[in-house]
């Protein structure tokens, strides 16, 4: 066995690290949607020749965990039948071990010499992949077949060379071609940069001593997610959350999630989760198994590389045909509010022993609002992962303008919006009166508003927590719901939290949206007066609601300033007033 240098090890790992962040800067650079290019959503890894991640990009964790199931079912299916030149596509989650069919996974092996010495992956969201609805967010979709083009592993170039008929195929199949082929050249882009950074490492060290290192890097992460799980008391700990519900009459949604620790070993038994739905929220199970390992990796305090060897010590059971581990034909389009929801759910079983270690519960991840239709002539479709805060830790106020730890993208810049699309925003920023109160305060929401200047389109919506807030934690208090509301002239139309039945909008309609906020942390009665008089002076909290939620009393008509006997007095009382 060859003998491992620590040293040499840190630099490998930095070195495969380096990499995935190369593959995901040419990506964004190159990517021709919104969607990738300024919301980020598309991940890019680094895999050893087993199909193993050594290495993902700063992009989008809830991928992480889903590639290596991705990876053994191409592996497995092209045994024998790999070579240099050939580029892989696929998106199908039944036929392809995928996530949804919006996410197409572009992947190349490397070789070196004529051995394969790893793989390069990326996965991204595609702006449009056909289906029933613009953006293939269907969430009125009951089954796959409605929602877009379903593809298994196929190969796009084979030795080098492109397979027109393949890519005719898919332009044919989709509204907005020219991003999707777009985004896909930015794939592979991407890919080629993997290649090139792989083979001048081994170039360098030989193809033996990266893989041995490779390997070890596998071993040590391993070693250290076991220690992390050692310091976690032994137990079970459960919780139980929802999603609201599809369309205009929901039925809840329940996750019910039972995290066991034994030793240095950690399972998550998602049993009593409800069966798979006719709507798009429905995840397959690799996606499931990343929710978890990035909730996992979340309150791991060290600093744990990003490969497979975090999920040796991690096992996944969920129930098959429900939410959580769907069966064909379930549809499968918006499965990334289930994946939002996992992580929750894991983050608030471990809050009663890891107090400072987790946030109280936040929005939810991201709303995502879409909008297509034809304008000028041509097809147009405008979506985004609109998202923008967290839930109070026992330490600090939640944070605002962040991304949820499952996805670390981006909201699309106003200029760009208004520059590519028929819609002017109206308004952006942050919701004042919207955090949960706490002694430390959940994050406050944030607010969208677009107006449409197209002939027609339509809008579809996927958002969540409205019956079922983001709840607080050691006495904080729930942060608020969303807000959906169209106006069209002098009527006002609030719709539903998952919309199954697209929005039929016309010029000058204007959709209203506003993000669930995050949770308080602690009593609300026990918050600094002084943090409570900055908010106010902020305008993220109103004089009102300093004293009905904090037993806070603003004095002062122009410059705001605490009356301390008045608040004193009023928290004394029992503090709050409706």
């Amino acid at each position: 066995m060859r003998d491992i240098d620590p040293i040499r090890l840190e630099v490998m790992k930095n070195a495969f690290d380096t990499i995935a962040d190369e593959m995901a800067l040419i990506l964004m650079r190159a990517a021709h949607s919104p969607i990738v290019r300024d919301s980020m959503d598309f991940s890019t890894a680094l895999c050893d020749p087993e199909g193993q991640t050594l290495a993902q990009g700063v992009t989008t964790p809830m991928h992480l965990g889903s590639f290596y199931d991705a990876m053994r079912h191409l592996i497995t299916r092209y045994a024998g039948d790999v070579h240099e030149g050939d580029t892989f596509i696929g998106n199908d989650p039944y036929a392809a071990a995928g996530q949804h069919l919006p996410d197409f996974y572009i992947v190349q092996p490397i070789f070196l010499s004529g051995r394969l010495v790893g793989w390069a992956t990326t996965v991204a969201h595609h702006a449009d992949v056909g289906g029933i609805v613009p953006g293939s967010n269907a969430l009125g979709a009951t089954e796959i077949i409605q929602e877009g083009i379903r593809v298994p592993f196929l190969k796009l170039e084979e030795r080098g060379r492109p397979d027109a008929k393949l890519w005719e195929m898919l332009r044919l199949n989709v509204r907005v071609p020219d991003q999707l082929t777009g985004d896909l050249n930015a794939q592979i882009a991407a890919c080629a940069a993997a290649r090139r950074g792989l083979t001048e490492l081994m170039t360098r060290y030989s193809v033996e001593e990266v893989l041995a290192y490779a390997e070890e890097l596998h071993d040590y992460t391993e070693r250290l997610t076991r220690a992390e799980i050692r310091e976690i008391p032994d137990g079970t700990y459960r919780f139980t959350d929802h999603i609201d519900g599809l369309g205009e009459t929901p039925e809840p949604i329940v996750f019910q999630v039972a995290v066991t620790v034994a030793g240095d070993a950690i399972t998550i038994d998602w049993e009593g989760t409800s069966a798979q739905v006719e709507g798009g929220v429905n995840t397959p199970l690799p996606f499931t198994k990343a929710g978890v390992y990035t909730a996992l990796r979340s309150i791991m305090g060290s600093e744990l590389p990003n490969c497979h060897g975090f999920t040796r010590a991690v096992t996944v059971t969920a129930p098959l045909g429900t939410v959580v581990n769907a069966v064909y034909p379930a549809p499968t389009g918006a499965r990334g509010i289930t994946g939002y929801r996992i992580i929750d759910c894991v983050i608030a079983a471990l809050a009663p022993v890891l107090p400072d270690r987790v946030t109280a519960d936040g929005p939810g991840g991201a709303s995502v609002p879409a909008i297509g239709g034809w304008h000028d002539g041509r097809p147009f479709v405008f979506s985004e992962t609109l998202m923008g805060c967290w839930g109070a830790a026992r330490g600090h106020d939640g944070q605002e303008g962040v991304p949820h730890m499952g996805a670390n993208q981006a909201n699309v810049p106003v200029e760009l919006i208004e520059a590519n699309f028929p819609i002017r925003v109206r308004r952006y920023g942050i919701a004042p009166d919207t955090g949960g109160p706490g002694r430390q305060r959940g994050g406050h929401a944030l607010l969208r508003e677009y107006e449409f200047l197209g002939e027609s389109g339509v809008l579809t919506l996927r958002s969540d927590k409205r019956d079922f807030p983001p709840h607080g934690l050691d006495g904080g208090e729930a942060g608020s719901g969303p807000v959906n509301r169209v106006l069209s002239g002098d009527a006002e139309r609030t719709l539903p939290v998952l919309v199954t039945v697209p929005v039929r909008l016309r010029r000058g309609d204007i959709f209203l949206h506003v993000t669930p906020s995050g949770g308080g942390w602690g009593d609300p009665l026990t918050r600094d007066p002084a943090l409570v008089l900055q908010d106010v002076i902020d305008e993220k909290v109103s004089r009102a609601a300093a004293r009905a939620r904090y037993g806070v009393v603003i004095a002062g008509e122009d410059r705001p300033c605490l009356d301390l006997a008045a608040t004193a007095a009023l928290r004394r009382e029992g503090g709050r007033m409706a």
